[in-house]
């Protein structure tokens, strides 16, 4: 355990250095689904780590151990006392953090759905009046898509069919819980903070692929997604912002990227690793009470 429960920590620092070359040279769909199951891996190994360290604090409470100590029988501590205690209040933060993170996501979604109340179960996109153009993608039962009026006369008819297509595979594809995996892992543990930002990209690339599939023309894909840009006032329109734009307009006037099963498979075993290092140690300390106890 000694040495264990410390490797999610160096996996946490390692994904966030793949992350960037994984997006950038694998098909988007496989790089994100396999970065945000690393990110959830990784961190509930690290949440899991943090567990084990505060045995730390448990000194001689739970009546076992105390019946150890009065019999004369030592039971070392696998870990120094203050990496015990400042796991505890490490512990405390994430849990806090995870909340918020949840509390946050659900505030989201409920007003997103209630942009859509009152429209009939059917009805897949509900065209909203406003001045701002933006387009959203709205999972649920059934799932909806809500577009304003401005972003819908901003483009051109073969335009808003990429539009479409793009919110639909959001739908489709279930995007919204892979950026929410990375972002509750991100919140657990803010090392993962760009594998989560990486994610939120890759599911617009995934978007953007899919829609180019859809309308058969890679070309007008990226003028829509251009013009949508100009368009947009600060906020979400297709989830542009003006660092993501330019990378998506330039990644659809190149071919599709490849799907590099080996690369993937190399980041998926990242956050393997740490959950079985976390199931190793938590297996040592099992061993040191067993060994102490009996």
């Amino acid at each position: 355990m000694r040495f264990d429960v410390y490797t999610p920590l160096l996996v946490s620092l390692l994904l966030p250095l793949v992350s960037p070359a994984v997006g950038r040279r694998v098909a988007p769909a496989l790089a994100a689904r396999v970065l945000a199951s690393a990110a959830a891996l990784t961190a509930a190994a690290t949440t899991w780590s943090l567990i084990l360290l505060t045995t730390a604090l448990v000194g001689d409470a739970p009546p076992l151990v105390r019946e150890a100590h009065e019999d004369g029988r030592r039971l070392a501590d696998p870990v120094p006392e203050v990496i015990g205690v400042a796991a505890c209040l490490t512990l405390a933060v994430v849990v806090w953090r995870v909340q918020r993170a949840v509390r946050a996501e659900r505030r989201t979604r409920r007003a997103l759905r209630r942009l859509c109340a009152g429209h009939p179960r059917d009805t897949e996109l509900v065209v909203a009046a406003s001045e701002t153009p933006q387009a959203f993608a709205i999972p649920g039962r059934p799932g909806r898509i809500l577009v304003t009026s401005s972003m819908l006369s901003a483009l051109a008819p073969a335009e808003r069919r990429v539009l479409l297509a793009h919110e639909r595979a959001h739908l489709t594809h279930r995007h919204g819980r892979l950026v929410t995996a990375a972002t509750l892992a991100a919140a657990a543990n803010p090392l993962l903070g760009p594998v989560r930002s990486a994610v939120s990209f890759l599911v617009e690339r995934w978007a953007d692929e899919q829609a180019a599939t859809a309308v058969g023309d890679r070309v007008t894909t990226a003028r829509a997604l251009a013009r949508a840009a100009l368009s947009a006032r600060p906020g979400c329109a297709l989830n542009f912002t003006d660092r993501a734009v330019t990378r998506r307009i330039a990644a659809l006037q190149t071919a599709p990227p490849p799907s590099l099963w080996p690369a993937a498979a190399a980041v998926l075993a990242l956050g393997a690793l740490a959950a079985l290092f976390a199931a190793d140690a938590t297996g040592d300390l099992v061993g040191l009470l067993f060994s102490a106890l009996t």
